[in-house]
């Protein structure tokens, strides 16, 4: 199934008495590969790019499951994109390819990471080298182009979710604020917008994220608490004592005043390190003389994890994530209250989706925040 309004007929050309009309622009139509729960597609939707997605690709059932609840539902289509025909690309007329594919591949977490061997990236490998030169030859390619993968740059977000972002038009379309010179230059920012990013970890925050990092082209970096559910939403993300006292020491804690958080993966809950952050909800009490305490307890049993109680250490909830990632809005949005004043969710779930489940496709999916201005970027002339 795809949109009419994408398919390039021909125009034609009234006279009028007087000047003639200017050509009607015709809404940009995108394609999504490697959809997962339709963060690419959200970020386009809220861009001021006139455009809409006619057609998502995506293997994982549960992944088209949540996308068909979010988006209209013949959009997304359980397809093996290794398996799609240059043709049946062609007929969609695509302006804007919008990929996310496997990250696993490259990811410096996989310690058996293969790289273009792997058969994860089999798929796109395929687009790359077999159906977009076929489109070429079709004189069918799409205008437009954006890959997100594993290392690159996060902003005004309070969350390190390293990426790598390839942007591309097709001739003669040009980049703005790029010179020749920039043909092969990786960048730690969007062209004409802030600084390069750094890694908060190794500045002092009140400096590297809301002043150094920040020219006024973009917004200051919140803290946490703007993205937190209600305490009475959160007790069942309490931190087993097994995990606790075993592996407490090796965790990333964030507290609801910090401007940071480690990058949320798939392995949330199931791993330690990192796959991020957790979150200490008491800030009254100083997280590292809490833990030397415990350490120096631990040899005496299990029950030292007690020591660790007063900090109210927790996960944080798939809600949160859905805040930090850009599907929701933070709860200080006012148009996000309910009639009681609680934030109220637009992203919704399927029934029998598990909160494991909702943590993998979270982590496996995009920050829709950054992608929508890199799309305002790519459309800007």
């Amino acid at each position: 199934m795809f949109n009419h309004q994408c398919l390039r007929k021909p125009k034609l050309v009234f006279l009028f008495w007087g000047a003639i009309p200017p050509p009607v622009e015709m809404p940009v139509c995108a394609l999504e590969f490697y959809a997962g729960i339709g963060g690419l597609h959200l970020a386009l939707q809220r861009s001021s790019v006139d455009g809409t997605v006619v057609q998502a690709f995506d293997w994982d059932p549960t992944a088209c499951q949540v996308y068909r609840i979010n988006h209209p539902p013949k959009i997304i289509k359980k397809a093996d994109i290794s398996q799609l025909e240059a043709e049946q690309i062609a007929a969609y007329n695509a302006d804007l390819w919008l990929l996310s594919p496997a990250c696993q591949p490259y990811t410096v977490l996989n310690p058996n990471a293969k790289g273009a061997a792997d058969p994860r990236a089999k798929s796109f490998l395929y687009l790359v080298h077999e159906v977009l030169p076929k489109l070429k030859e079709m004189d069918a390619l799409p205008s437009r182009l954006l890959v997100e993968n594993v290392a690159g740059f996060e902003f005004g977000v309070p969350n390190s979710r390293l990426r790598y972002y390839f942007l591309a038009k097709k001739a003669p379309l040009q980049f703005i604020h790029t010179a020749g010179e920039d043909v092969d230059r990786v960048w730690r920012h969007i062209p004409g917008q802030g600084k390069d990013w750094v890694d908060d970890r190794f500045e002092d925050p009140d400096s590297s994220l809301n002043s150094s990092n920040n020219n006024g082209d973009l917004p200051l970096i919140p803290n946490l608490s703007p993205y937190l559910d209600s305490p009475d939403q959160t007790s069942d993300y309490s931190i087993p004592d097994k995990v606790l006292y075993k592996w407490g020491r090796l965790f990333d804690i964030a507290l609801p005043s910090s401007h940071r958080s480690c990058c949320f993966t798939r392995g949330y809950t199931k791993l330690v390190q990192g796959s991020g952050s957790i979150i200490q909800m008491n800030e009254d009490f100083d997280t590292t003389t809490v833990f030397n305490e415990f350490a120096d307890a631990r040899p005496e049993g299990p029950d030292a994890v007690r020591i660790l109680d007063p900090l109210k250490l927790r996960y944080f909830t798939p809600n949160e994530l859905l805040r930090i990632f850009g599907f929701n809005s933070r709860v200080d949005s006012a148009s996000t209250l309910d009639s009681d004043g609680n934030p109220c969710s637009t992203f919704k779930w399927p029934e029998g989706v598990t909160v494991k489940a909702q943590y993998k496709l979270i982590g496996n999916s995009v920050n829709v925040t950054v992608v929508q201005a890199l799309i305002e970027y790519l459309f800007s002339e």
